[in-house]
C-alpha cells in the first residue's frame, strides 16, 4: 500500500503509535523467558518459555490481532498457531508475524544473534506464507531496482552489485546461512573473488546487516531460509529502506496444497519487499543473546536489562531501547 497521496502527502497512519512501546513490551517479555535457558542445551524448553510469555503479552495489547506467521499451523502449534486470535480483541483490526525465538539453537548454545521479533501490519499488510524455505535475495538502499535479481546466477548479482557500488568484486561481502545445501551456492560464490560472511542461524539479522552495510561491511543476503523469517525480514526492510526479493520454494505437491490454501495461486511468483509486508508496518526485535544487531539479556543485582529495536514503516523511524526490568 502507497503511503503517499496523489497530491504527496502522507497518507493517515493506520496503527497508532502507541502500539510501538506495546510491541517492545511484547518481545522483551520472550527475551527475558528465553534468557532463563541460555546455555542450557534445550532448545524445546527455551522456544516454548518464549512462546508463553509473547502469547501472553499479546493478550494484553488492544488490538484485534490475527496471526499470519507463526509458529505453525493450528494443528501443529498449541499456540500462536496461524490463523489464532490474539490481543484483547479491541483496538485496530492487525496481522501479526513472530518469531518467539529466533535462534533457538544459538539460545540453547548461548552463542550470538538469538533474538525474539514480531511484526505488525495493518489487516492484510504480511504475506500469509506457509512453513517452507524461501530463496531470498537482499542488498542496502541507494541502488537501482534490478541491481540484482533472484533470477541471475549468483556471479550476475555479485558482479552488478559491484558494478552499482563502484568497486571491485572483491571488495564486496556477501552474507549466507552456512548450510549443506548451499555448498553449490558458496562455491560460485567463491569462484567471484568476493568476501563471505558465514552465519549458523539467523538470518533475520543477516538480512537487516545486509541492509546496514556501513555500519556491519555486509553488501548482500543470498541464499535460502525460512518464508517466515522472510516476510519478518521484510517487515523490518519496509521501515528501514532497502531492496528484497523472496520466492517461496514449493518443490512438492503438499507444499503447493498448503500454499494454495494460504492464496498463494502462483507458486513461482518473486515477491517484492512490499509485496512481502505493505502498509502500516511495525517491527520489533529484543535480544535473547548478545550480538551484532543487539545486546542479550543481562541479569543484575536488583534488576535484569533488556537491548531491543523497534522500528515503523509509516515514520520511518528506528528506535533502540535499552529498559531496565526491576524484579
Amino acid at each position: 500500500m502507497n503511503l503517499i497521496t496523489t497530491q504527496g502527502e502522507r497518507a493517515p497512519a493506520l496503527i497508532d503509535r502507541s502500539l510501538t512501546l506495546e510491541l517492545v513490551r511484547v518481545t522483551e517479555r520472550a527475551a527475558i523467558a528465553a534468557a532463563g535457558w541460555r546455555g542450557k542445551g534445550d532448545e524445546k524448553a527455551a522456544d516454548k518459555a518464549a512462546v508463553e510469555a509473547m502469547r501472553a503479552e499479546l493478550g494484553r495489547v488492544a488490538i484485534d490481532g490475527r496471526i499470519v506467521i507463526g509458529e505453525g499451523e493450528r494443528d501443529e502449534a498449541p499456540m500462536l498457531f496461524i490463523g489464532e486470535e490474539v490481543g484483547g480483541r479491541e483496538g485496530p483490526k492487525v496481522d501479526i508475524a513472530v518469531d518467539p525465538l529466533e535462534g533457538t539453537t544459538l539460545c540453547a548454545k548461548n552463542q550470538p544473534d538469538s533474538i525474539c521479533v514480531l511484526a505488525m501490519a495493518e489487516r492484510g499488510g504480511l504475506l500469509n506464507a506457509p512453513d517452507v524455505y524461501m530463496q531470498k535475495i537482499a542488498i542496502g538502499s541507494g541502488y537501482a531496482a534490478g541491481t540484482v535479481d533472484l533470477d541471475m546466477s549468483a556471479k550476475e548479482n555479485i558482479a552488478s552489485l559491484a558494478k552499482a557500488k563502484g568497486v571491485p568484486v572483491n571488495e564486496i561481502t556477501a552474507c549466507m546461512l552456512d548450510r549443506p545445501r548451499h555448498a553449490a551456492l558458496l562455491e560460485e560464490l567463491r569462484s567471484t573473488g568476493c568476501a563471505i560472511k558465514l552465519i549458523s542461524d539467523g538470518d533475520i539479522a543477516g538480512i537487516i546487516h545486509a541492509v546496514n552495510t556501513e555500519d556491519t561491511g555486509i553488501d548482500i543476503y543470498i541464499g535460502s531460509g525460512g518464508a517466515p523469517e522472510g516476510v519478518l525480514a521484510a517487515s523490518a526492510l519496509r521501515c528501514i529502506g532497502g531492496q528484497m526479493q523472496g520466492r517461496l520454494m514449493l518443490d512438492t505437491e503438499e507444499k503447493r496444497q498448503r500454499a494454495r490454501g494460504m492464496g498463494i495461486t502462483d507458486p513461482n511468483r518473486k515477491y517484492a519487499t512490499d509485496e512481502l509486508a505493505s502498509g502500516d508496518v511495525l517491527f520489533a526485535a529484543t535480544g535473547v543473546t548478545d550480538g551484532s544487531l543487539l545486546q542479550g539479556v543481562r541479569y543484575r543485582a536488583n534488576s535484569v536489562r533488556t537491548s531491543t529495536v523497534v522500528m515503523r514503516s509509516w515514520s520511518q523511524t528506528v528506535r533502540w531501547i535499552t529498559a531496565e526490568h526491576h524484579r
